[in-house]
């Protein structure tokens, strides 16, 4: 895989994990209640496997996709099935709320 030119991030605001980040380093990052998942959540809410976060190196953007959960994902408050993320995006799954960083500073 090519290396990620500017590697985002996902940061817990809420919660007992408040401030806990997240590298989005790899070209997919699945989200969810199984401990095989590359940022799993202690949450009775979410689906085993709830959300991926894939990374496309033409464009250099990252985009989000809801993996049939039960529950849903939302984006700045709006349920999604997939959408391209933007810095400062607000990402929900379940009861964690996510702030998506893609700050040039932040290697």
């Amino acid at each position: 895989m090519p290396e990620l030119r500017n590697p985002a991030r996902l940061m817990i605001k809420n919660g007992g994990f408040e401030g806990m980040a997240f590298e989005l380093s790899s070209a997919e990052t699945l989200i969810g209640r199984n401990p095989t998942t590359d940022i799993t959540l202690l949450d009775e809410g979410i689906s085993r496997e709830h959300a991926i976060v894939l990374y496309d190196p033409e464009s250099d953007s990252y985009s989000l996709e809801d993996l049939q959960s039960t529950n849903g994902t939302q984006v700045n408050g709006k349920r999604v099935r997939s959408v391209t993320l933007a810095d400062g995006d607000e990402v929900q799954v379940g009861r964690t709320l996510f702030r998506f960083s893609r700050d040039a500073e932040q290697v």
